[in-house]
């Protein structure tokens, strides 16, 4: 079973990027209020309520040279201390003490976020080339408050 992690940044926007750092936000089955996308057709939705990112990929990044911070890809919850992998499709996760998701899948890149890489190759993250390196998308299962530093941990799915 995974450890426990944290929410390091909680991000949003009034569409695109980078997505800027608030200290709590509501979620709702359609992701964090006072958030918005530039291209709601491609993102958001309830199956892409939420995009969640690793901070230590993003250190990682930042380390290989990129301009990438929490934020900056899109993201609006940015999280330490979990193995990204176990972040996987199906997968529950319980965000402080209230919100439930579930991963639904990895993100792909697209153009807009060109700006957080040396090179502007944004497939630098895409699951498909990287795994372990992606974005992911979830859909909100329990709707409530999160705050920069819940806690982050694994939860069963229920069995019918």
């Amino acid at each position: 079973m995974a450890g426990e992690g944290r929410i390091v940044s909680l991000n949003v926007s009034q569409g695109g990027v980078p997505k800027r750092p608030v200290i709590e936000a509501r979620v709702t089955r359609l992701g964090l209020e006072g958030d918005r996308q530039a291209h709601p057709d491609v993102h958001g939705g309830p199956e892409r309520a939420l995009c969640l990112f690793s901070a230590e990929v993003i250190a990682a990044l930042q380390a290989e040279g990129h301009p990438i911070a929490p934020g900056t890809t899109g993201e609006n919850v940015t999280i330490a201390g979990l193995d990204w992998a176990e972040l996987a499709p199906g997968t529950r996760w319980r965000l402080g003490a209230e919100v439930e998701i579930e991963i639904t899948r990895p993100t792909t890149p697209c153009k807009t976020i060109a700006g957080s890489f040396a090179d502007g190759d944004f497939n630098r993250i895409h699951h498909a080339r990287y795994p372990g390196w992606s974005r992911v998308y979830a859909r909100v299962l329990r709707e409530g408050v999160v705050r920069a530093g819940d806690p982050v941990t694994r939860v069963e799915a229920e069995r019918g």
